[in-house]
């Protein structure tokens, strides 16, 4: 190594994704273990320039793994694109005595984090924290599963409400720009149509759900829509629909930040837990500028570039799989 790591920060950036407290807990224990001393950064990049910094013992992440959102906090920081938010950022990293950096979050904390290991050749790992699952590179990321889990949830009551009163609901899914939370969410909960912004003719679509039911002789369904797939959400959507089928009674419910709250699941902590440990000890091998992913249940190394650049794609035998389904 240049040199010895002694110490190595970590923090939380951007929307909060479940199990952050189950990743903050494995990075601490695993560079304690290995002698590394750790110290959190509270409230994401805002709080690396304000020099929010604590050390955190074995015994502060105690307890953590089973709750929701992240004992370091989160918050979105403008300041930080800047050349001189981050200056200000390295000098907190000097002043602390941290010599490498763990950051949770998804696309837009990796592109600051490698900004900032450009410009000052500050080894970071970062760890994919995001309910979206839309980072290339990892088969799943940290939150995923959980939020997941919750729209399952969700829906299966509005199923109940639906039926019984004969309504088409509209259910809008968060995921940003991409749309694996709403369709595998639609696969689980049966529904007669995923709307993604990775397929166009949304429309079609739509027909093509209200002519299923019609054959099936529903007079109800679930949509899912997600966030961004088309401009003004679910109830845009719900308005095209009763414009060509008025005979319809459109409900829609927006699940929100419901999606980010909650215990995580086994998975996700198993997950955080094993992303973790491995981020601490790329940092033993040397890594730097790396995402930790996991391909086929195996850490993998993912240059954050990658992980940042490249588009990741929904799989063509899910969306097949809807289809099929929803006949």
């Amino acid at each position: 190594m240049e040199y010895q790591i002694k110490c190595v920060g970590v923090l939380t950036s951007g929307g909060d994704s479940p199990a952050m407290n189950a990743a903050i807990r494995a990075v601490v224990r695993a560079a304690i273990s290995n002698g590394i001393r750790c110290k959190g950064i509270y409230r994401g990049y805002q709080g690396l320039i304000d020099g929010e910094v604590k050390e955190l013992t074995s015994h502060d992440v105690s307890g953590i793994i089973s709750r929701g959102g992240t004992i370091l906090k989160s918050a979105r920081c403008a300041e930080f694109r800047n050349p001189e938010g981050r200056k200000k950022a390295f000098e907190t990293l000097q002043k602390e005595g941290i010599d490498a950096l763990v950051v949770i979050g998804g696309d837009g904390t990796f592109t600051g984090a490698r900004a900032l290991a450009l410009e000052y050749n500050v080894p970071i790992i970062g760890l994919p924290g995001t309910i979206d699952n839309d980072l290339w590179g990892t088969d799943m990321t940290i939150g995923y599963d959980t939020s997941l889990n919750t729209i399952m949830d969700c829906v299966d009551k509005l199923k109940d409400t639906a039926t019984s009163h004969e309504r088409v609901f509209l259910v809008e899914v968060m995921g940003r720009d991409a749309g694996f939370l709403t369709l595998n969410a639609a696969i689980a909960v049966g529904a007669e149509a995923a709307i993604i912004p990775e397929r166009e003719a949304i429309a079609e679509q739509i027909e093509a759900a209200i002519g299923q039911g019609r054959r099936k002789s529903k007079n109800s369904a679930i949509i899912l829509v997600q966030e961004h797939a088309i401009e003004g959400g679910a109830p845009a959507v719900a308005k095209l629909l009763e414009e060509t089928h008025p005979e319809y009674n459109c409900r829609c419910t927006i699940l929100g930040h419901l999606q980010r709250g909650g215990s995580p699941t086994a998975q996700d902590r198993i997950l955080a837990s094993r992303m973790g440990i491995a981020a601490i000890q790329a940092l033993l091998e040397e890594q730097r500028s790396i995402m930790i992913g996991i391909q086929n249940d195996s850490i993998v190394y993912v240059p954050l570039a990658k992980a940042i650049n490249e588009k990741k794609d929904v799989k063509t035998d899910k969306w097949d799989a809807m289809q099929i389904l929803s006949i």
